[in-house]
């Protein structure tokens, strides 16, 4: 009997140690696997998305491509400056109009052609995204996206005007930039931007065919749909810096479904490189101010060219 019950002592107490360390095995089972999990989550690379909303700032173009068979077009419209009067009505009877498709050829490159009415002027450009700003291990903290453009202009040079005839090579400009991004936060983002402007024509003596300047410009998110826009061009010494100002922006973004909506004031009329960096005329404290829009729409034509 004695014997009997001891037995079912030792197995009863068995059972309860057993019972008792199963939910605390299965704990630390379930705490280690959340552990792995988050290590895993650590050091998994992740591209860091939108950087900007569009693929320009305000004049300046950014790292933003419009993704592999996305078809972007782009109206951009300046009027007069806020300084010209009422006669004028401070601007809005007079316009500027660049018209440009861009092409995403894949997610990191791209092309694009322009037309502008600013000495009839079009423009063309090649975009590449060469590296991404990623997260996780091995992090990259930028994004770089180098951009080349050319433009050429046709407008008719004659003799009521006194300029000579001019042949296609000197109607050319070329620019290159090294665009350099990063997102810090889900709202602030940062781009610097050393540039080139080659000019193979400068029509007066101790003028730059080759004008260096330095760009940066910001996004800074206000609401889901609302960011402020800024960009800026400082010219390197020489007779550009001493003969035109720097170009400066400031605008508002808004995302309204499919597209993005962008207002802006500017001392920059020209919506190319080759005008805004090297051919600011205005003073933008001066009451130089050119108010305008960018309206861009994406189309997919991938599917449709297959």
């Amino acid at each position: 009997m004695l014997s009997s019950l001891r037995t079912l002592f030792i197995a009863t107490g068995t059972l309860v140690a057993v019972l008792g360390f199963a939910p605390a095995a299965h704990a630390q089972t379930d705490l280690l696997g959340e552990l792995e999990k988050q290590t895993a989550d650590s050091t998994r690379r992740e591209v860091v998305a939108a950087t900007f909303k569009g693929t320009h700032i305000i004049n300046a173009q950014s790292v933003e491509t419009p993704g592999a068979g996305t078809l972007a077009f782009l109206i951009q419209h300046r009027f007069g400056t806020l300084n010209s009067g009422a006669y004028e009505f401070f601007g809005l009877d007079q316009a500027v109009l660049r018209l440009s498709f861009e092409y995403g050829i894949t997610n990191r490159l791209a092309v694009g052609i322009g037309r502008t009415n600013i000495e009839k002027t079009f423009d063309g450009f090649v975009k590449y995204k060469a590296l991404q700003q990623t997260t996780g291990a091995h992090a990259m903290p930028v994004t770089v996206t180098l951009l080349a453009s050319s433009a050429i202009t046709t407008l008719k040079f004659t003799q009521a005007t006194n300029v000579p005839e001019r042949s296609t090579a000197s109607r050319v400009d070329y620019a290159y930039q090294v665009l350099i991004a990063r997102k810090f936060s889900p709202g602030l983002s940062v781009q610097l931007m050393p540039t080139l402007i080659h000019r193979n024509y400068t029509p007066l003596a101790g003028m730059q065919n080759d004008v260096y300047s330095v760009g940066a410009g910001l996004r800074q998110k206000l609401t889901k749909r609302i960011a402020l826009t800024a960009d800026y061009f400082y010219l390197l010494p020489g007779y550009v810096a001493d003969n035109f100002h720097n170009a400066l922006g400031v605008g508002v973004d808004i995302e309204t479904g499919g597209h993005v909506f962008q207002l802006h004031f500017t001392n920059a009329k020209g919506m190319s490189e080759k005008f805004f960096v090297p051919q600011t005329t205005g003073n933008f404290f001066n009451g130089d101010i050119y108010f305008g829009f960018t309206v861009a729409r994406n189309f997919t034509v991938k599917s449709q060219l297959k």
